[in-house]
């Protein structure tokens, strides 16, 4: 259960958000797919991920040599409202347009794009 310090903690980092952001609208992302969305190097990218996973925010899966995130499904209800509220409010923001443009974009998308 994710404790309500860490998970404030979570979202008071702006790449964090714009991970949270594009993971919450693909539903799972593989790590490429962020770092290139993002335009950073993988392992910042890696290191929020981390966070995120150990504060009970994100889940993992893996697949091969593919690591892929989800939002925890036993996040708390209150914690799941913060997420979609905070995605709702940043709607239309340019950040947060420009990183799912640039993955709508990318070629070779997972399984294909990790191996």
């Amino acid at each position: 259960m994710v404790s309500e310090q860490m998970f404030f903690d979570v979202l008071s980092d702006p790449t964090r958000r714009r991970i949270l952001r594009l993971i919450m609208g693909e539903g799972e992302l593989c790590v490429c797919e962020l770092f290139f969305a993002l335009d950073m190097p993988q392992p910042k990218v890696s290191r929020h991920l981390a966070v995120m996973r150990e504060a009970g925010v994100l889940s993992v899966r893996k697949e091969g040599t593919w690591v892929f995130y989800r939002i925890a499904p036993r996040l708390a209800a209150w914690a799941a409202k913060v997420l979609e509220a905070m995605a709702q409010g940043t709607a239309g923001v340019s950040i947060y347009r420009q990183d799912e443009e640039k993955l709508s974009g990318m070629a070779n998308r997972p399984g294909r794009c990790c191996a």
